[in-house]
């Protein structure tokens, strides 16, 4: 599996998130089911908004790159994204771009014009197939760069010459630096073969990208398949807009992360089917972290339960349905559900709720949710004062719950005050506590 990664020259906003964190999802459910899965997602370290900022800091681009791929890797972490198996950067491939643009002249589907490699879109017939696109859409869609060195206005660049001042290589067109299109062809090829199972990024990158990808690559490799399977993830919407950097209507992960709690963010990204757009709001962070209150505190009067995660099959079969996150969603709210109303009950049967918290803990590892302890989930974030404060009020729930006969709650409560190294000492005065 081959995702498109970042252009390292900023923070990315939560925009760029999705896809990562959606394709998370999908690789851990496919080595569930197959075992081995290769997963590939490139660093694109060339590019001009880098060269940019390079200039204007008066840096070498490696400095910008350097910074912004910790930054990113970080960001992943934070929302529960497991490091792909292979991370290519564009820099390390720099001999099989080159190669594949030689093989891509040697067979007659480019040329060089000027300085620049251009692949001739009249060369593949299945051009625009795709997206379904028809010759007028796909020019209109890819912003192609009108120039006289070009045989159709849609041919679009495979290499391009670097003044002085700009980072280049050497090849066999002078030295230069390589077309966006290019640089994933050539790295799937190299780390992944030359025919991929899935191919995914956001819909986004649809036209021009993928659908560039695959005319350079079938090409090159005597008309072979280039992926079997396209994913294509739907945009982020903020403020009625696309987010995008150019419109300017982004929220960073770098930011949110230090406003809420990362695992809230990454259950917003899933709250959606993958491939429909979903509408960013405060809103929408704000009931995640409501509903991952919940079922954590369900999870903290189950504490005393012993229960090993174990997805459940309605949770897979939700995610073979084209990765039904929703619906997995409605799945873990519901286990919960019968949880609460199993502890509502007089006697509880333990073997009941053991089974449930088994499900409830399966499906949010198959989500990348609910694996922290309860007690860090509710104690983020917090001073001292505000500590002692949240503790007190657990003492007072336990001291309610105990006058009202919900003894299954207290114990519960009692349980979680343990877990967290309280002392509770009962004095005339009433109930205590204290720091072990």
């Amino acid at each position: 599996m081959y995702v498109c990664g970042p252009t390292v020259y900023n923070y990315v906003h939560i925009g760029n998130g999705r896809g990562p964190v959606v394709f998370d999802v999908l690789a851990k459910a496919l080595r569930r089911r197959y075992g081995e899965v290769v997963y590939a997602r490139n660093i694109t370290d060339v590019d001009d908004k880098i060269n940019a900022a390079a200039i204007e800091q008066q840096v070498p681009i490696s400095a910008i790159t350097d910074e912004f791929t910790k930054a990113y890797r970080d960001d992943m972490h934070a929302l529960g994204v497991v490091p792909p198996d292979l991370e290519p950067a564009v820099t390390d491939n720099m001999d099989a771009i080159i190669a594949m643009i030689e093989q891509l002249i040697a067979n007659g589907n480019a040329y060089e014009a000027e300085g620049h490699v251009l692949f001739a879109v009249d060369s593949f017939a299945d051009y625009g197939k795709l997206s379904g696109r028809n010759q007028d859409e796909m020019l209109a869609g890819a912003r192609v760069e009108v120039a006289p060195y070009k045989r159709n206005s849609g041919d679009f660049v495979l290499w391009k010459p670097s003044s002085s001042e700009l980072p280049g290589w050497s090849s066999p067109w002078g030295r230069g630096r390589p077309g966006w299109h290019i640089e994933c062809s050539a790295m799937a090829a190299q780390h992944l073969g030359e025919t991929i199972d899935i191919h995914a990024g956001g819909i986004d990158l649809q036209f021009p990208h993928h659908e560039n990808e695959i005319a350079q690559s079938v090409c090159a490799h005597g008309g072979k398949t280039f992926a079997r399977w396209w994913l294509h993830n739907g945009m982020l919407n903020f403020g009625g807009a696309k987010m995008s950097k150019s419109v300017g209507n982004i929220e960073r992960i770098h930011d949110l992360v230090q406003q809420y709690p990362s695992e809230a963010l990454r259950f917003a990204l899933l709250s959606a089917q993958y491939r429909q757009p979903l509408e960013w709001s405060d809103n929408l962070i704000t009931q995640a972290i409501k509903t991952l209150d919940r079922l954590y505190g369900t999870l903290r009067d189950v504490a005393n339960i012993d229960a090993e995660a174990i997805i459940p099959s309605e949770v897979e079969d939700a995610l073979d349905d084209d990765l039904n996150t929703p619906a997995v969603m409605a799945l873990i709210a519901g286990y919960a559900s019968e949880i609460r109303q199993l502890l509502a009950a007089a006697s509880p049967d333990a073997t009941q709720l053991a089974t449930l918290k088994s499900k409830l803990l399966g499906a949010g590892l198959a989500m990348g949710l609910l694996q922290q302890p309860p007690a860090e989930w509710f104690a983020r974030g917090v001073s001292d004062s505000d500590d002692d404060a949240r503790i007190q009020a657990l003492v007072d729930e336990r001291v309610a719950a105990k006058a009202a006969k919900d003894f299954a709650r207290a114990d519960a409560l009692r349980d979680q005050l343990q877990a967290e190294g309280i002392t509770l000492e009962d004095t005339p005065q009433g109930v205590r506590w204290r720091r072990s």
